[in-house]
């Protein structure tokens, strides 16, 4: 391997760039990787510039800022991580159903996009007001959700757990992490990873079929 290929955390080489094509979704792809490898602060659109063989002036054709690519980054991902949860849990009746396949969809979306994942996390707090402030509400509204889940089923008596609020965190926390240490070469798929951690998820809140099955029974 050449020594001077970079290395990026989230696993592999850097690979050059396809030839700029002046498409914006070129801007924000090369940005993706290196505002996940570097950090916002550590990239300066001379180095997307430069991710895409062209000189930093032409990028204002396509984009005003490095603020507006972050923007659009976190804004657009949050919008789809509310998507995945609308899409897992519509139609479900059974709660524990519900948290589990909200926990899966949340963990699949940090495995298979885990350049955004990392952003999201990382870099909400960069963003200039008000796009800070709607990318909070947002995240607040993720939370608000993952956590009336499981209120509502310790409410039913299919959770057993004394703060939903923490569970929440302990949930949505765990699976922030999977974008920090999923490799799409290790030992278990991405699929297979979601569906362990909607189990843990399930752990964490109390539930058992056994005590679901006596609560029929009953």
């Amino acid at each position: 391997m050449a020594h001077n290929v970079p290395i990026s955390p989230l696993g592999g080489e850097i690979r050059a760039r396809t030839p700029f094509k002046g498409r914006s979704g070129d801007v924000r792809e090369a940005a993706l990787t290196l505002f996940a490898e570097r950090g916002y602060h550590g990239t300066t659109m001379n180095d997307i510039a430069g991710a895409l063989g062209i000189r930093a002036p032409s990028l204002y054709n396509h984009i005003s800022s490095k603020q507006e690519i972050l923007r659009e980054i976190i804004i657009d991902t949050m919008d789809q991580v509310l998507a995945d949860f609308e899409a897992a849990t519509a139609g479900v009746n059974d709660v524990a159903d519900r948290l589990r396949r909200a926990t899966e969809v949340y963990v699949l979306r940090h495995a298979q996009h885990r350049r955004e994942a990392l952003i999201v996390n990382r870099e909400t707090q960069s963003l200039e007001p008000p796009a800070r402030s709607t990318a909070r509400a947002k995240q607040d509204e993720y939370a608000r959700r993952f956590r009336d889940l499981i209120e509502e089923g310790r409410a039913a008596g299919r959770f057993h757990v004394k703060s939903p609020r923490l569970a929440m965190f302990a949930i949505l926390e765990m699976a922030v992490t999977v974008a920090r240490w999923f490799r799409d070469e290790g030992p278990l798929s991405a699929r297979e990873v979601a569906e362990e951690y909607g189990e843990f998820a399930l752990r964490i809140v109390g539930f058992s079929e056994s005590s679901c099955k006596a609560g029929l029974d009953h």
